[in-house]
């Protein structure tokens, strides 16, 4: 993989860019401000992201994925460039492009991921589902007739797949993922104590107090926001089992999405992964207990990847080297004569 080979990862919540020279090299939110008022972009990445519930109503502070698609072409295509030469720079070749999608994705969906990558500069645009992505930059071998399972719970989708001979074998998907962790905190608060509080508020809360396994009813957090009855600031002490109750539907669905995998799988297969175990990766995984939740569930050892965050951007490097041996979830889409 050369130095103008780049994988990314355009996730919901960040965007991971990767080359041959070190692995990743940009890390940003998947936020793009734009001043309404001289139609310029005025922040992306990090930046924008401070912007969010901060900014006046003349800047538009935009996340242009959503459930881990592209929900604001024009929006999504201008983060990517912007990225994009953040890392290569105004180079005179453009660069081959691996970009991630969920297994899920639609085929009107490819093409605007597509059309983004080839916007940006890219003359050659290859997809690779993200499950692959992440089995890949987790270390495990999927060339061999062996079963591997992996659990990729990113920003707005969770991609479960099975895969074998470089391929996968059973896939599903679901848009319960780390975003819908935090809309189903917000709710909570909302619905039970009375207290609205910001996306970013239910961010800190689910990473201080998440656990889903045996959590704990002992105040260990604290939130803010504004009071519902009465209109003014409020503070609020919480607990992990507030967080265990708040996401515990979005848990059960990812759990269901685990188990029509298994059920889609052929049984050679589901021994293998009786043998070698569940990998989970993602933000996702990092929340406490899932892993030991999942293992509950379903009597399969269940682990956390090494720096589960960075599997699929590693992934998404390691692509070039394998992509003749990977026999589906990964496709080149696009070629330009430059």
């Amino acid at each position: 993989m050369s130095v103008l080979d780049l994988g990314i990862d355009l996730g919901t919540a960040n965007i991971i860019i990767s080359t041959g020279k070190g692995g990743a090299v940009l890390n940003e939110p998947t936020v793009i401000a734009f001043d309404k008022k001289t139609d310029r972009v005025v922040a992306f990445g990090e930046e924008a992201y401070k912007m969010i519930g901060r900014a006046p109503e003349h800047i538009a502070v935009i996340k242009p994925l959503k459930d881990g698609v592209i929900s604001n072409n024009d929006m999504a295509q201008e983060l990517i460039r912007l990225c994009i030469l953040k890392v290569i720079g105004k180079r005179l070749i453009n660069p081959r492009i691996v970009m991630c999608v969920p297994s899920g994705i639609t085929a009107v969906e490819r093409k605007a991921v597509v059309e983004s990558a080839e916007s940006a500069g890219a003359r050659t645009v290859y997809l690779i589902e993200e499950p692959v992505a992440a089995l890949l930059g987790a270390g495990e071998d999927i060339m061999h007739p062996f079963g591997r399972m992996v659990v990729d719970i990113g920003g707005g989708t969770s991609d479960i797949a099975v895969t074998s001979l470089g391929g996968i074998v059973a896939a599903n998907s679901v848009k319960k993922a780390g975003n819908a962790f935090n809309a189903s905190i917000q709710r909570y608060f909302e619905e039970n104590y009375k207290i609205l509080i910001g996306e970013r508020m239910a961010e800190e809360a689910k990473i201080t107090c998440g656990n889903v396994f045996w959590p704990s009813t002992e105040k260990t957090g604290i939130i803010s926001g504004r009071s519902l009855i009465t209109g003014l600031p409020a503070k609020l002490e919480i607990s992990e089992d507030d967080i265990s109750r708040a996401i515990s539907d979005d848990i059960d669905a990812i759990v269901a999405a685990i188990r029509v995998v298994f059920e889609c799988t052929p049984p050679e297969l589901v021994g293998d992964i009786f043998d070698r175990g569940i990998v989970m990766t993602g933000g996702g995984a990092l929340l406490r207990g899932l892993d030991m939740h999942i293992t509950r569930e379903f009597g399969v050892k269940c682990t956390v990847a090494d720096d589960p965050l960075g599997c699929v951007a590693r992934g998404t490097h390691m692509a070039f080297k394998v992509r003749d041996k990977l026999r589906n979830g990964f496709e080149k889409v696009s070629v330009s004569r430059i």
